[in-house]
């Protein structure tokens, strides 16, 4: 089993060249997840419109893929029930960033694994938030990153990787803003249950790592400035 942790992995966001108006790379540990931004002038059917026919506010999506290649058994290609519930995840908590009557249109975020060894849900928001931001330009878009914390032979463990998140007994997904406000917070006793003690535990060392991968995002967004 990995060494028990309380710091996040070893992370770093980079540029990445595409055709996307945002493409940006995050490695965190051995996961790597390659996460881009694409704008469209169109807009839902369901947006209302105001008088004049304009969209009351523009819109930001998700979809989220395992390539073939990034799991030792080949993962088919294709939509199905567990990615479509992890695109959902990554667009609540990119929305939560923005000011959509700010935003023109919509933008897609695409986070397609190259290689998954755990938390790739989570690493998906951290770097598509960076892609936003780079495809949003001088528009004001508010910090958030994901982190998952679990609890592992009784202790406290941030940032899971696939053999943590196996020996889980509980196992959380977290999603915060820069003001230290809570997104969504997708908690499981997978082997056991847990307390109110043990739960403001995984909070606190959640808000941590969230921290320190803002750091991350700031810092790729500085080359990209």
């Amino acid at each position: 089993m990995s060494r028990l942790r309380t710091g996040i992995r070893s992370t770093t966001i980079e540029p990445y060249p595409s055709a996307a108006a945002g493409s940006v790379v995050i490695t965190q540990g051995r996961t790597r997840v390659l996460c881009t931004a694409s704008l469209s002038p169109q807009v839902p059917d369901w947006i209302r419109r105001d008088a004049t026919g304009n969209p009351e506010h523009g819109w930001v999506t998700a979809e989220y893929s395992m390539l073939p290649g990034s799991t030792p058994q080949r993962k088919k290609r294709g939509p199905d029930a567990r990615a479509t519930e992890i695109q959902r995840f990554i667009a609540r908590a990119l929305r939560a960033a923005v000011d959509l009557k700010k935003i023109p249109g919509v933008i897609t975020c695409d986070c397609d694994v190259i290689v998954a060894d755990g938390g790739t849900r989570t690493a998906a928001v951290t770097g598509a938030w960076v892609a936003l931001a780079q495809a949003l330009g001088d528009v004001p878009i508010e910090p958030v990153a994901a982190v998952s914390v679990g609890i592992v032979a009784g202790r406290t463990v941030l940032d899971l990787d696939y053999a943590l998140d196996v020996a889980a007994e509980v196992d959380m997904n977290v999603v915060m803003t820069g003001r230290g406000r809570f997104v969504e917070v997708q908690g499981t006793g997978e082997k056991g249950v847990f307390d109110r003690t043990q739960l403001n535990a995984m909070l606190d060392l959640a808000a941590k790592g969230v921290k320190q991968l803002m750091k991350v995002q700031r810092t790729c967004l500085e080359k990209l400035e």
